[in-house]
């Protein structure tokens, strides 16, 4: 039996509503939310004047555990983000060994049972290597079965380059999502052929969009689509980065019913390619970064429901993988701690609303992948809670960031909201700046 926590007076975001009230916490569980009196063994955290939102569940990470722990590790990494807010991950396939197989996959949970501060889920991966596998294995219990960032083991494990491979997979699975990196990976080659023949190897960041374009990017996602639709089929497009690609969704059908969902990342809501020329390849990301107009273009469609969540594709990498020429530079980079920052501060500039952030980083993850009692502030549900101070300024630097890499594309971002307090599972892991690390997160259960 754990403490009671009695959260008071706090400005709860939750359900397309905004109210002042009370939150009780029992057993790990949201018990009561309203006007509570308190009792002399409750733990009362006072959260006057601070907004309570449901833990975020970030449904796309890389925590590089096992393989590639030099630069990040599934402890550092869920530390990093429940001091962001993120009370829930899901992680890629591509670790070492990349995750091919049901064992592989299991060892992924096991060590994450012992080393995570949040909440975790892992998606299986595939490609040539298991495809006649999965396709006969039971996917249902499965959050997703993914191609993404496999394509860095070696070429041609883009199901967006494989029609005839991802046509099959849409005919056989129809009780998983599949999850897909979409770019042309033949228009990227001609891109890269072409601006290497003209700069060897010192091609400039600034035309990174350029090599991966909106034609990589479009092609791949309209020919998926088509295929899913034509199958009936579960097809999520991951991190996507281009305006044309809005239009290939649509906001017609409510999410539960949806066959075709899709995602935006918060560095595509915060960036632009006019700041390659002083980040350079710190970002360097694969979809690449685009255009102030996708931008705008991205967020118009995620407040009106074309785009259905909000994640990160926190990516860590060394400085040293990262500020490298162009071709050698790693792509990626972390942004799990600073992603629910990004959204409070274009909330700060009207371009979105509190209820909007909280569907799409913490409502929607958990109806999109059929997550069991989380994602709301609702009774009977696991307490995963986030308290945020939206008065108080801070900037990021290297002594308050917690990624094992040690470096952020955000470093010298002052933000105007401030976490103050998340919660797992009914136990306070992170509290102004302090951290309680006794008790682990769990495994996501689906619905």
């Amino acid at each position: 039996m754990t403490i009671p926590i009695l959260i008071k007076d706090a400005k709860i975001i939750n359900e397309r509503e905004i109210k002042q009230a009370d939150i009780l916490i029992e057993n790990g569980k949201f018990v009561e939310i309203g006007q509570i009196k308190a009792k002399s063994h409750y733990n009362i955290i006072n959260a006057k004047g601070k907004l309570a939102l449901p833990g975020v569940i970030d449904a796309q990470v890389h925590f590089r555990d096992p393989g590639f722990t030099y630069k990040a590790d599934i402890y550092t990494e869920s530390k990093a983000a429940v001091t962001g807010g993120v009370t829930s991950f899901i992680d890629m396939p591509n670790t070492y060994p990349n995750v091919l197989s049901i064992s592989i996959l299991n060892e992924k949970y096991k060590i994450a049972a012992h080393k995570s501060l949040a909440n975790f889920g892992f998606f299986l991966g595939i490609n040539t290597e298991n495809l006649d596998e999965v396709l006969q294995m039971d996917t249902s219990h499965l959050l997703a079965i993914s191609d993404d960032g496999l394509y860095f083991t070696k070429k041609g494990n883009l199901l967006a380059d494989r029609p005839d491979i991802l046509e099959k997979i849409f005919e056989e699975k129809k009780d998983c999502i599949v999850a897909i990196h979409a770019e042309k990976e033949a228009i990227v080659e001609e891109n890269e052929r072409k601006f290497n023949t003209k700069y060897g190897e010192h091609v400039p960041v600034e035309l990174h969009p350029k090599i991966r374009s909106v034609k990589a990017c479009y092609s791949a996602s309209k020919q998926a689509i088509d295929l899913a639709k034509k199958h009936q089929a579960r097809l999520h497009i991951l991190h996507l980065t281009t305006g044309k690609e809005t239009e290939l969704f649509s906001n017609q059908i409510a999410l539960k019913d949806k066959k075709i969902t899709t995602e935006v990342c918060v560095q595509n809501l915060w960036f632009s390619d006019k700041d390659y020329k002083q980040l350079g390849t710190r970002i360097k990301w694969n979809p690449a970064i685009k255009t102030e107009e996708d931008r705008q273009s991205l967020l118009k469609a995620l407040i009106n429901d074309k785009i259905d969540i909000i994640t990160t594709d926190h990516a860590p990498h060394t400085l040293e993988e990262k500020e490298k020429t162009y071709f050698k530079s790693m792509s990626g980079a972390p942004m799990v701690q600073h992603g629910l920052n990004i959204m409070l501060e274009l909330y700060k500039k009207n371009q979105i609303s509190l209820e909007k952030i909280v569907e799409k980083m913490c409502h929607n993850p958990a109806i999109l992948y059929k997550i069991d009692k989380r994602g709301f502030i609702k009774k009977g549900f696991f307490a995963d809670l986030v308290l945020v101070d939206p008065t108080k300024h801070w900037t990021v630097h290297t002594n308050n960031l917690k990624y094992k890499c040690g470096w952020s594309p955000l470093e010298g971002t002052e933000f105007t909201t401030q976490l103050t307090h998340t919660i797992v599972n009914g136990n306070i892991v992170y509290q102004n700046g302090s951290y309680y690390e006794g008790i682990k997160g769990k495994a996501l259960i689906k619905a």
